[in-house]
């Protein structure tokens, strides 16, 4: 485990804080998030400390995705929600407010007002053409 001093879901994987723990394995950690979107909502986070999706090492996402499924078939059984959405913020822009990497299991209502669906809009398809060639360079 790599864990950061000041942080405070390092803090809770150390249990300085308490936490509310649905699961844990040897990399990830899920418990309720304390300021839920919606009763079921829960947060998964890797037992290393890595700021964002860009820092952290691949087998420790992946670790965090298997347990993200983990967890979303669990709220799926217990609440029934009309839907799930599985959020992962990275930098202030995204609203990230802790920056220790984290994924949201958020149950959805229908109805429920969350401020996070956009709406359908047809983009100017040379530009994201355009784009797409950019983001493929990139990976190459």
């Amino acid at each position: 485990m790599s864990l950061a001093d000041d942080c405070i879901f390092c803090k809770i994987l150390r249990n300085e804080i308490p936490s509310l723990k649905v699961y844990e394995d040897e990399q990830t950690y899920a418990f309720m998030d304390i300021n839920p979107a919606n009763p079921g909502h829960v947060l998964v986070i890797p037992k290393y400390h890595a700021p964002n999706i860009f820092e952290i090492p691949p087998e420790w996402l992946s670790a965090c995705m298997v347990t993200v499924q983990k967890i979303a078939l669990a709220v799926e059984k217990t609440v029934s929600p009309d839907g799930i959405n599985i959020l992962q913020a990275n930098g202030e822009g995204a609203a990230q407010s802790v920056f220790h990497l984290h994924i949201h299991v958020m149950p959805r209502a229908n109805g429920d007002d969350l401020k996070m669906n956009w709406g359908h809009n047809p983009g100017d398809m040379e530009a994201i053409a355009a784009l797409a060639e950019e983001i493929k360079a990139e990976l190459a």
